[in-house]
């Protein structure tokens, strides 16, 4: 079920050596979300159809290609987690118990070839890129001291963006309306629009998402790491930790300055806590102990 790529050549002597990069393929462990409750708990509504004015496949190609000139710069400044890093180790797991119930969100994700990666910084930051390329900053798990639940809280908030095509949404509006989505020609062949996405690959990590689309995200995400057997409470915990970090004088506030936490976003997840929480029950069940 998992596929790995090959082991970089990096000094031994740097302890963030011998890193390989984890990938599943939702489509293989489709099974295991098979066995859960089918429909959706939260409500979020449907996606923005505007979305297609946008060819997925070259969004998620150029996505991959930033991702990986991403990781090589990291790899250069010996910044990219190993394996055996107990973090990445960490990332894995929570990964493997969240990708099998994406499927039902995007029927793309079972053709994703799902990475996460563990990046060596100060900051606070964490993201998944279209097509299922996550990265973690070491920032946000030592600076805010997460439990595996809130970890998995961040994942799946940040897979629901990528889920429901946030970013192909963002470009689509943005570019859609610059070019007055350029009728006729355009609407027949998408030559444009898809040649905006193909050299947009260097902009996805600085899309500002709207207010609409991190509630999507966050209730999508509280739904999936319930469904992974995640405390759906550290959705509550995790941005309380959020609100007070971004009233600190921390350093790196990469992600709070595009994820503001707020009383009417924990409020809002107060809400939906108890809508997954039957989900998360019913994945305790058959564990032999409590995950987090």
């Amino acid at each position: 079920m998992c596929l790995f790529c090959p082991t970089p050549r990096v000094a031994p002597s740097s302890p963030w050596a011998s890193r390989r990069g984890f990938l599943l393929a939702a489509g293989a462990a489709g099974a295991a979300a098979a066995a859960g409750p089918a429909l959706a708990q939260v409500d979020v509504g449907s996606a923005s159809s505007v979305r297609k004015l946008i060819p997925a496949e070259t969004l998620e190609k150029s996505a991959a290609q930033q991702y990986q000139q991403m990781l090589e710069q990291a790899r250069a400044q010996r910044a990219l987690a190993p394996d055996s890093h107990p973090q990445l180790q960490r990332l894995h797991a929570i990964a493997r118990r969240l990708i099998p119930y994406t499927g039902p969100w995007n029927e793309r994700a079972a053709g994703w070839r799902w990475e996460v990666n563990l990046i060596g910084s100060q900051q606070i930051n964490a993201f998944c890129m279209p097509g299922g390329k996550i990265a973690f900053y070491t920032g946000i798990l030592d600076q805010l001291k997460l439990s595996d639940d809130e970890t998995a809280m961040i994942m799946g908030h940040e897979m629901a963006h990528a889920l429901r095509e946030h970013a192909r949404e963002r470009i689509a509006k943005t570019q859609g309306t610059n070019m007055a989505l350029r009728i006729g020609s355009q609407l027949l062949g998408l030559g444009d629009l898809g040649n905006v996405a193909a050299g947009l690959g260097g902009q996805l990590l600085s899309l500002q998402f709207s207010r609409s689309d991190e509630s999507d995200a966050d209730l999508v995400g509280l739904e999936l790491a319930a469904r992974g057997g995640y405390n759906p409470q550290a959705a509550v915990t995790l941005w309380q930790k959020m609100g007070k970090a971004s009233g600190s004088k921390q350093n790196g506030l990469a992600f709070l300055s595009t994820h503001p936490s707020g009383p009417a976003r924990i409020k809002e997840l107060e809400q939906n806590v108890p809508k997954v929480q039957r989900l998360y029950e019913a994945a305790q069940r058959p564990a032999t102990g409590k995950p987090g």
